[in-house]
């Protein structure tokens, strides 16, 4: 986890008990800080997703778990229909978000191109030439 989202994740970890709707709103916090980091452009955290959805196809329970914290999270700081409160297993439940997010878009990515590199250059070049065909 990149170290400026891991501090808000932190934070939120240390007072979810406590304030719920805060840690929902420092994870919401941490969402935006991240998505830049995976190529994510955009003004909003809306277009970032949006962005990300249609440029980079991305799956759609990755953009159903980037909505859901980004909403959450929002409603969480604004009047709305979600109260969070004393909601401590959604705000639970948004950490479980965020980690899944940077497991699949962070982690596995960097963990395939390692185990890649691996492979020897005469053999990418095989592997680029048979994709030319397809």
């Amino acid at each position: 986890m990149p170290k400026n989202v891991k501090e808000d994740f932190n934070e939120a970890r240390m007072i979810v008990n406590d304030s719920p709707r805060g840690a929902a709103a420092l994870l919401r916090l941490a969402l935006e800080k991240l998505l830049p980091q995976v190529g994510a452009k955009g003004k909003t955290i809306d277009q970032m997703i949006g962005y990300l959805t249609q440029e980079e196809g991305l799956p759609v329970k990755v953009q159903k778990a980037l909505d859901s914290l980004r909403v959450i999270g929002n409603e969480a700081v604004h009047p709305g229909q979600l109260d969070l409160k004393d909601d401590v297993n959604t705000a639970l439940a948004l950490f479980k978000v965020l980690n899944f997010l940077v497991q699949t878009m962070i982690i596995q990515p960097k963990e395939i191109n390692d185990l890649y590199e691996m492979i020897p250059e005469t053999k990418k070049k095989s592997i680029k030439e048979r994709d030319k065909k397809n």
